[in-house]
């Protein structure tokens, strides 16, 4: 069963918007296998966001996604990262497909609600940032 992390930002937090989130994504037929609310600290904001390092955005990104609490998550299923990503839509949510998620609840290109893992390889890594294998459960 594949993985994805998928990390709620602060802009749909602040909404209190999580709860529809996590619903949509279960209602995908998706197992929520573990979950915590955390504030992000800059050390492992830029963790998160290392493969933007170079990147003329990627202070910004350090500085809003540990503006606020966020709820990072783990989902499990048939094809999950597809799944999400399918869910999720485009990044910028008014490029983004009716009924999606970014469509619904995005703010704009960096206030886009959600981040889901992009690939089996990236889950993995992001997934060991936030949670210990102990963390995760399965049913």
């Amino acid at each position: 069963m594949e993985r994805s992390l998928v990390l709620i930002k602060p802009d749909a937090m602040q909404r209190g918007l999580d709860s529809a989130i996590i619903a949509r994504l279960e209602g995908e037929g998706l197992k929520l296998v573990a979950f915590k609310r955390l504030q992000m600290d800059k050390a492992l904001a830029q963790k998160h966001y290392a493969i933007h390092k170079d990147k003329p955005f990627f202070q910004g990104l350090v500085d809003y996604i540990s503006s606020a609490p966020i709820v990072a998550a783990v989902f499990a299923g048939e094809n999950a990262i597809a799944v999400i990503r399918k869910a999720m839509g485009a990044t910028d949510p008014a490029k983004a497909e009716a009924g999606t998620i970014r469509a619904d609840f995005g703010l704009n290109i960096e206030h886009n609600a959600v981040h889901g893992s992009d690939s089996v390889e990236t889950a993995g890594k992001e997934i060991g940032l936030f949670f210990n294998e102990d963390e995760i459960g399965d049913y």
